[in-house]
Formats: C-alpha cells, structure tokens, sequence
C-alpha cells in the first residue's frame, strides 16, 4: 500500500460533507470509493473493501482537524523572510505504528491506513475520534547520511478529550505512547514528501544552521499538514534538539 495518507484523504474537499448535511447514499460511497481505487492504482496499491467506512468518515470530517498543541520560541529570518523556527511540544499520548516497506511513501501510507481505522472506529470506545494535525513521520538515515532507513514511526496525536485516557487500538500493531516534551527546529517546506525531496530538505536546513551539536543527526522528523492534491502543499522538516 503507498501514499494513501492523511493528505490524500482531504483531496475531495468539494465532495466533503459539513455535519449538518444528510449522511451519503449507497451511490455516493461508491462512487467515493471508486475515487480512492483510483487514487491507490497511481500509487500502485490496491485498495481494500474494508477501508469504504472510514473513507467516508474522514471526507465528512475533513474540516474539523485539532492542532497538535505547541509554543513557539522564535523565529530566524533570511532575505527577510522566516527561514526556519524553533518550537517546544509539550508530552502528550500519541498513536504510533512502525513499518518498514521498501519505499517511504509505502510505509508512511501502510501506517496511517492502519490509523484510520483506529481514529475511525477500530477502537476501545468504537467511535470517531477527531483527526489532529500534523501528523508525524519519524524517519532515520544512514551513517553516511545518504539514504532513509527503511522503518518509519507514523503518529496521530491524541485528541485533547482522550489524552488522560486514550481510547485503546484494536491493531496490535499500534501502540499509545506517551511521548516526552519535544524540542524542534522546523523548516517549511512545499510540494511532495519522497525520500528525494526530504533528504534535500534536511541538507537545506544543515547548511542554514552550520556547525550545531545539539541536535540529533540519524533521527528528524516530517510533519504532514495538507492534501496533496494542492500542488505546492505544506509539509515541515523537523530537527529534534537533544533532550539536557
């Protein structure tokens, strides 16, 4: 399965359905899923049946996203523009899933199908939760820093409302981590999210900062904000400062 994320799920927002509108007919969550069949085979990926429900409950929630909670420490400019900034998150309950497929668009997609369902209804309480945003890939790199390792943390956020008592998985493969307060110096950045484009990131955002050793090298992270069908989308690459 690859690059069927978050993102992606948002690409019908002319179809979305606000709360207040009737529920889809039979017709509509077809041809709905006819879509995503489509979406998936650019991909090459096939799209499981079991994947129509939520489908349908994220396009009718698509606008109702939670922003991961964050302060901001400050910002460094450049030509007079924000190059890059550092923000603290504070510890929170996030839902993580491990997968490590040949490509990264493979694993961060198998990841967050495997989410959806959990944020949809394959959980302990058997209900939506509410999607928060970013949505978090931790990635590592080699030692000579020229390639992705193969396994990718995908993470959701856990709403504010289930923080103190998350909801638990039904996939074993997911697991509730409680995760300490995070320290970063992020970079936007527009377009697509390949390993291409993130490891020419993480070199634009090195030599910005030179020579620094209080951030990690092997481990960053990419924060997914946006649909991809907006061609020049939202995405985040975050160095991780080292905990004192």
């Amino acid at each position: 399965m690859a690059r069927i994320t978050l993102e992606d799920l948002n690409e019908l927002d002319d179809e979305s359905l606000d709360e207040d509108e009737e529920p889809m007919d039979g017709e509509e969550q077809n041809r709905l899923f006819s879509h995503w069949e489509t979406v998936a085979s650019t991909h090459q990926v096939t799209l499981p049946q079991e994947m129509a429900g939520p489908i349908v409950q994220m396009t009718q929630h698509n606008q109702a996203r939670e922003p991961v909670p964050s302060v901001t420490l400050s910002q460094h400019e450049k030509c007079e523009e924000v190059a890059y900034e550092e923000r603290m998150y504070p510890a929170g309950k996030w839902a993580c899933i491990t997968k490590g497929e040949p490509m990264y668009e493979q694993s961060i997609s198998m990841g967050f199908m495997k989410l959806m369902r959990y944020i949809c209804k394959e959980n302990s309480i058997g209900r939506y939760l509410g999607m928060t945003v970013p949505v978090l890939n931790e990635i590592h790199l080699s030692k000579e820093g020229t390639e992705l390792l193969p396994d990718v943390i995908t993470a959701y956020y856990l709403p504010g409302e289930f923080q103190l008592n998350p909801p638990l998985p039904m996939d074993p493969e997911i697991h509730i981590r409680e995760r300490p307060p995070l320290h970063v110096i992020t970079r936007v950045f527009y377009g697509t999210t390949t390993e291409e484009t993130i490891l020419r990131e993480i070199n634009l955002l090195w030599e910005l900062l030179g020579s620094v050793d209080t951030v990690l090298r092997d481990t960053y992270m990419v924060a997914a904000y946006e649909n991809p069908g907006i061609p020049q989308r939202r995405n985040e690459i975050w160095f991780i400062r080292r905990a004192d």
